[in-house]
C-alpha cells in the first residue's frame, strides 16, 4: 500500500465497503458521540468520515489533536446504518474504522476558522491565505478559476488561435496607468518595465506574419485597489487577428465568451441571442454608463422639451440660459409613492453630494389619474399628462429627472437608474445580460487646455476613409470632434469584461492622428518608434481585444470582489500581508543596482 494514501477523501463508496485502505488529509472536525470519536478528514477532492472506538490505541492522541492537523489513517471501509448515511457527501455510504494513524504535522492554534466559513476580517485572511484557501467556498472558487481559464484556452485552440508568450521584461507601456519598474543591473540608471499589457507585442505578432494570437497574459499595472480591479496584477484573454473588420473579432469572440459562461453558469440563463450592440453615445443617454447593466429594464429618455418654457422655473431658467442643458427622465415604474420618492431624493442629497432628485408621481384621485409632487405642480398638468404618454407610464409610476450639461450629471443620472431598478425589484435574477459598446469618439474636447485630445484608444483607426482622414485640419474642431473610432467593449451585467478595437496600422495614418491631439511627430517616434518602424516594412490591417480573465471569474462565481476569485491577491494598498511585500531592499541590492531611496517627508504635526 502507498505511504500516504491508497484513495483520496472524496473517492470512497459502497463498492470499498470491507477494503483495507488508508487515507491523508486535514483534521476538518471533530465530534464525540457516545465514546466513539467521529473525525472529518478532509482533502482537496472530498471528506470522509473516520470513527474509533474508546479501546484504539490511537483514540486518545487523536481526541487530543487539533482540527486542521495532517493524519495518515489506514483502516477498513464499512457501510454506514441507514438512518446515519449522509446524503450531501458522496462519501456519506461509507466509513473508515480507524486501525492505524500516522501524524504528519500537528496544527496550533488558527489564526481563523476553516470548518463553519464565518465572515473574518481581510487582514487575517490575506496574511493567512493558505488557510483562508482552505476553506471550502473559497478552495471551489479557485478550482472554478481554474477549469474556467483551461475551457476559455480550449475554446479559442478551436477557433482557429494559437498560443504564443509575450516578453515580461519590457519596455514602458502606452497603456495610461502606471508602469512598475524594475531596475537593470547591467545598464545602470535605466529600467525594465512590467507589461500593463501585451498591446505593442501581440500587434508586432501580426506584423511578424502569424495570425490568429492568444494568450493568457499577466498584466502588471500601479493602480488604486477597486472591488473589480485588482491592485498590481491580474490576467486577461489577450487576443488579435490580421485582416479583420470589427465584425469579424465579434463573431470570433462572441462563441468563446457565451460558450464559458454556459459551461459554467449553473442555474443562470445565458441568452442564445447575439450580444446587443449600443453605440456609445446611445448609452450614455439611455443608461447614463458605457458599462450598462442591461438586467436592468429602465432606460432614460430626453424629456428636454417639456420643461422649456415651463413652471418649474429651475429647470427652464437653465435651459434658456444654455443650449446644451438637457433634462433626462428616469422612469420608476411601481415607483409611484411618496415615500419611495422621497427616500430617492435623501439618497441623491446624502450620498450622491446633489442638491436633489426631482420627480413626479402618478396617482388616481377620485377616478381621475394626475401626477403628484412639487414638479408636477409647476408644470402643470397638461406638461405632467404629456411625460407620463411619452415614457408609458401610469397609476402607481414614477418618474425622477436630472438636468444640466449631460457631461455634468449622466453618471449621477446612471447610479439613480440603477438604485430605482435595485429598490424597485425590477432587475432580472440570474441571467447574463451582454453587449457590445461601440462607435466610441476618436476625440473629445480637453476643456482645461482648450484642445482636442483622445478619448479613449489613441491606436485604433477612425470610422473614416484614410485619404479623407490624412486631408483633415488640425483646426477643424467640430469634425474632428464628431469623429468615431472601430473601438468596442464588452459588458457583462453592468461589468466591462474588455476594451478592443481594429488597430491603426498606417503610420501616415497614426501620425496624423496624433497630431491632431497635439502630439508632434517627434514625441510619438520616441514613445512607440519600435511599433512605428515594424509598420513600416509592412503590417497588414488587425485587431482584438483582451477580456478580463479575474471579472469572467468574479461573474461566474457570483461575487463582488476579485480578492475572492484570486489565490493569493493583495490588500487594498496592493501589499502582500503574507510574504510582506513589499519591502525593503538590502543596501547591497540598491548598490548592486546602483540606486538609492530616498523616502517621502513625514508629515508635518
Amino acid at each position: 500500500m502507498h505511504a500516504y494514501r491508497s484513495h483520496t477523501c472524496g473517492q470512497l463508496r459502497k463498492s470499498e465497503v470491507g477494503q483495507s485502505v488508508r487515507l491523508s488529509g486535514w483534521i476538518h472536525r471533530k465530534r464525540d458521540h457516545g465514546g466513539l470519536l467521529f473525525v472529518d478528514l478532509r482533502d482537496h477532492y472530498g471528506l470522509t468520515q473516520c470513527v474509533l472506538e474508546p479501546e484504539s490505541p490511537h483514540f486518545e492522541k487523536l481526541e487530543r489533536m487539533r482540527v486542521e492537523s495532517v493524519v495518515t489513517v489506514t483502516g477498513k471501509v464499512v457501510a454506514r446504518s441507514d438512518e446515519t448515511v449522509n446524503a450531501n457527501l458522496p462519501t456519506g455510504e461509507v466509513e473508515l474504522r480507524v486501525e492505524d494513524l500516522s501524524v504528519q504535522s500537528a496544527a496550533e492554534e488558527l489564526p481563523l476558522p476553516v470548518f463553519g466559513e464565518p465572515e473574518w476580517s481581510e487582514e487575517v485572511r490575506l496574511k493567512h491565505r493558505y488557510v483562508d484557501l482552505r476553506r471550502e467556498s473559497l478552495h471551489q472558487r479557485i478550482v472554478l478559476r481554474s477549469q474556467i481559464i483551461d475551457s476559455l484556452r480550449r475554446r479559442m485552440v478551436e477557433g482557429g488561435f494559437t498560443e504564443y508568450q509575450t516578453p515580461i521584461l519590457t519596455a514602458t507601456s502606452p497603456e495610461g496607468a502606471r508602469d512598475f519598474l524594475v531596475p537593470s543591473r547591467l545598464h545602470p540608471g535605466k529600467f525594465y518595465a512590467l507589461p500593463q499589457a501585451p498591446q505593442q507585442f501581440k500587434q508586432l505578432i501580426m506584423v511578424s506574419g502569424f495570425d490568429r494570437y492568444f494568450q493568457i497574459a499577466p498584466c502588471f499595472r500601479d493602480e488604486d485597489a477597486r472591488a473589480d480591479r485588482a491592485p498590481g496584477e491580474f490576467y486577461q484573454l489577450d487576443m488579435e487577428m490580421s485582416f479583420v473588420t470589427q465584425e469579424d473579432v465579434f463573431q470570433a469572440i462572441e462563441p468563446v465568451l457565451a460558450g464559458v459562461f454556459k459551461e459554467f453558469a449553473g442555474d443562470r440563463v445565458v441568452p442564445d441571442q447575439a450580444f446587443a450592440r449600443i453605440p456609445y453615445a446611445e448609452a450614455m443617454a439611455k443608461y447614463g454608463s458605457d458599462k450598462p447593466d442591461l438586467r436592468n429594464p429602465i432606460e432614460m429618455e430626453a424629456v428636454t422639451e417639456h420643461f422649456a418654457g415651463s413652471g418649474f422655473k429651475v429647470f427652464a431658467g437653465m435651459i434658456e440660459k444654455n443650449p446644451k442643458v438637457e433634462v433626462r427622465a428616469i422612469p420608476a415604474p411601481t415607483g409611484g409613492s411618496r415615500a419611495f420618492c422621497d427616500g430617492m431624493n435623501k439618497w441623491a442629497q446624502k450620498d450622491e453630494g446633489q442638491p436633489g432628485l426631482g420627480y413626479i408621481f402618478w396617482r388616481e384621485t377620485d377616478g381621475v389619474l394626475e401626477g403628484a409632487g412639487p414638479i408636477a405642480k409647476n408644470i402643470g398638468p397638461e406638461r405632467t399628462d404629456a411625460l407620463r404618454v411619452q415614457l408609458g407610464l401610469k397609476t402607481g409610476d414614477a418618474c425622477f429627472f436630472a438636468a444640466g450639461e449631460p457631461k455634468d450629471f449622466v453618471a449621477f443620472a446612471g447610479r439613480a437608474r440603477d438604485r430605482v431598478g435595485r429598490e424597485l425589484g425590477l432587475f432580472e435574477d440570474n441571467v447574463f445580460k451582454f453587449c457590445w459598446i461601440i462607435d466610441f469618439p476618436m476625440y473629445e474636447w480637453d476643456e482645461d487646455n482648450k484642445k482636442v485630445d483622445f478619448s479613449h484608444n489613441p491606436f485604433s483607426m477612425p470610422q473614416i476613409d484614410m485619404d479623407d482622414f490624412l486631408k483633415l485640419e488640425k483646426d477643424d474642431h467640430e469634425t474632428l470632434l464628431g469623429l468615431k473610432a472601430w473601438q468596442y467593449d464588452i459588458v457583462c451585467n453592468g461589468v466591462e469584461l474588455s476594451s478592443g478595437a481594429i488597430r491603426n496600422h498606417r503610420p501616415d495614418v497614426m501620425l496624423k492622428a496624433f497630431e491632431f491631439a497635439g502630439y508632434g511627430a517627434e514625441v510619438v517616434e520616441e514613445a512607440f518608434g519600435g511599433m512605428l518602424n515594424a509598420f513600416r516594412y509592412g503590417a497588414p490591417p488587425h485587431g482584438g481585444i483582451a477580456p478580463g480573465v479575474d471579472r469572467i471569474v468574479m461573474l461566474l462565481a457570483d461575487q463582488d470582489n476579485l480578492r475572492e476569485v484570486v489565490m493569493f491577491p493583495k490588500d487594498q494598498q496592493a501589499r502582500d500581508l503574507m510574504m510582506n511585500a513589499p519591502a525593503p531592499a538590502e543596501m547591497r541590492q540598491l548598490r548592486e543596482l546602483h540606486l538609492r531611496t530616498v523616502l517621502p517627508d513625514a508629515p508635518k504635526g
